[in-house]
């Protein structure tokens, strides 16, 4: 194996940049439709083309993240920060939580959860940013404790790390009511630890306390019980009811897709039955769009981006860069998987956002960052001589050189 800069990985590349486009034509067909349901539902006033130049926006401000962390932007220039990062990050979201007990009209609400800041004509998630936060820092937290051999250690390595997560969880989880944030931050968190080598026992007694916490902050939670209710009556095949709206028209929208799809600008349910249709629910209205071969060619290319991004972890030789990429792999997973499966009545309905293609800007700006980089990094994996072609060039030039050397004894 030998370490040198190379091309980068093409495909993260082009799947990056293809599920941004699909996801501007789908808002762009969808958008008005959006628009007008708010506007006859809120008597809001907005333009028919307000959530297409939106996400036109964001599709731009996540190029110029993408291009200048593949390009300009450092990884081992990010690494050295991370502790302020983290500390920037969880200051951002302590403050949305103290404003939002204020009531001040700098937190933005939505159906009872504050998660967003409001500055006038900007709005912004802080959790997006605790994501990208959390990852940077467990590759360096990781990275150190791996060389000072205190992996396990309850002072040095597990006190430090229950503090920093634990108050991440509870600003995501409990301050904000944002579970599928939750479910993205734990993957984070537990795939890292799975690579850096935690001791089994301890790693599966940490799973067993978090995986306990999250059914109680289900089971203390009606709304979150209300869904839960849903989705066991959907899987039952219980009659509709109130809560099981949101899941019955999002199978409706895949199944009316059919095959083939009903076409772009046709789709019915994004006319106002589909709740959250450009953000939560994009998958369905995909469905019912782009019909089964559709859904099968976006899952295909979330596969291969994921596959490659894997790929890149697996053959990087720094330990910070590996645990990052990891990172990276578990953010972007955890996010297609649950939001597919919710939107499939796998798993029970959870605000999580469909990464490149839902509506909005911080989700997108911050992942399309962290794929940047490890485009980045992917410059500089390592790679396998080809042994046969070496040899080759070795003959070839033990021949030159008897050859040379023919000709200067003549």
């Amino acid at each position: 194996m030998k370490n040198r800069k190379h091309k980068s990985d093409l495909v993260i590349l082009f799947a990056t940049l293809g599920l941004m486009a699909l996801g501007l034509i789908v808002i762009y067909a969808i958008g008005p439709m959006r628009a007008n349901v708010l506007n006859s539902t809120y008597g809001t006033d907005y333009d028919s083309n307000y959530f297409f130049l939106n996400q036109l926006r964001s599709v731009g401000l996540s190029l110029i993240a993408f291009f200048a962390a593949f390009k300009w932007i450092s990884y081992r220039y990010v690494k050295k920060f991370a502790k302020p990062i983290m500390i920037i990050a969880l200051a951002i979201s302590a403050l949305l939580w103290v404003l939002a007990i204020s009531g001040s009209s700098l937190a933005k609400c939505e159906l009872g959860e504050c998660r967003w800041f409001n500055l006038g004509p900007v709005s912004f998630q802080p959790a997006e940013i605790l994501k990208f936060a959390l990852v940077v820092y467990l590759a360096d937290f990781l990275t150190r404790k791996k060389e000072e051999g205190s992996i396990g250690k309850w002072k040095e390595f597990w006190l430090p790390l229950l503090i920093v997560c634990g108050l991440s969880l509870f600003l995501v989880v409990i301050a904000q009511g944002d579970l599928g944030t939750g479910v993205a931050l734990i993957a984070i968190i537990f795939s890292t630890l799975l690579v850096v080598g935690v001791p089994t026992k301890q790693y599966l007694i940490m799973l067993a306390l978090v995986l306990a916490v999250a059914i109680g902050a289900v089971a203390t939670s009606s709304h979150r019980m209300q869904r839960v209710d849903a989705w066991l009556t959907t899987l039952s095949g219980g009659e509709s009811t109130n809560s099981t709206y949101h899941i019955d028209n999002a199978m409706l929208a895949i199944g009316v897709g059919g095959f083939f799809g009903v076409g772009v600008g046709n789709s019915v349910q994004a006319t106002g039955y589909l709740p959250e249709s450009i953000n939560d629910s994009v998958f369905a209205i995909m469905g019912e769009t782009f019909g089964f071969i559709g859904l099968l060619l976006i899952i295909l290319v979330f596969g291969a981006l994921l596959t490659r991004t894997l790929k890149v972890a697996e053959r990087t030789s720094e330990a910070n860069e590996r645990l990052f990429v990891t990172g990276v792999f578990a953010w972007t997973l955890a996010q297609v998987v649950v939001n597919i499966m919710a939107m499939t009545s796998l798993v029970p309905v959870t605000g999580i956002t469909l990464p490149l293609l839902s509506y909005g800007g911080t989700s997108m700006i911050f992942i399309a960052f962290a794929l940047g980089l490890v485009l980045q990094i992917s410059c500089y994996t390592s790679r396998e001589v080809n042994i046969k072609n070496e040899n080759i060039s070795s003959r070839r030039g033990i021949r030159g050189a008897h050859y040379s050397s023919r000709r200067r004894r003549s």
